[in-house]
């Protein structure tokens, strides 16, 4: 089983930059597609960022693109979401998460492990 760890989350004022890392541990021999979430007070979880398992192909929710990265080096088995101008509005619990399927997955059940989120909180 591959277990999840995030980290890097914090408070930070509007317009700065925050790069959250999930370090995979476990079964790392595979490689899996992974995917960055967040979910704020109130509503749904949703996919901010996800990443193939090469690294090659990625896909970023609309409201994220050209502020925020994801990456990973599997040498280390981690994924990085770097934030840039970052708002009030991207204040929630972001969590990472490895889905079972070979191609960019969309939805919450579509992932298999997550980890426990990391606190990111943007004040104006």
């Amino acid at each position: 089983q591959v277990q999840l760890v995030e980290s890097g989350g914090g408070l930070v004022q509007a317009g700065g930059s925050l790069r959250l890392s999930c370090a995979a541990s476990g079964r790392t021999s595979r490689r899996y597609y992974m995917g960055w979430f967040r979910q704020a007070p109130g509503k749904e979880r949703e996919l901010v960022a996800a990443i193939s398992s090469s690294g090659m192909s990625t896909y970023y929710k609309d409201s994220v693109k050209g502020r925020f990265t994801i990456s990973r080096d599997n040498a280390k088995n981690t994924v990085y979401l770097q934030m840039n101008s970052l708002s009030p509005e991207d204040t929630a619990v972001y969590y990472c998460a490895k889905t079972p399927y070979s191609s960019i997955a969309f939805k919450v059940d579509e992932y298999d492990v997550w980890g426990q989120g990391t606190q990111v909180t943007v004040s104006s």
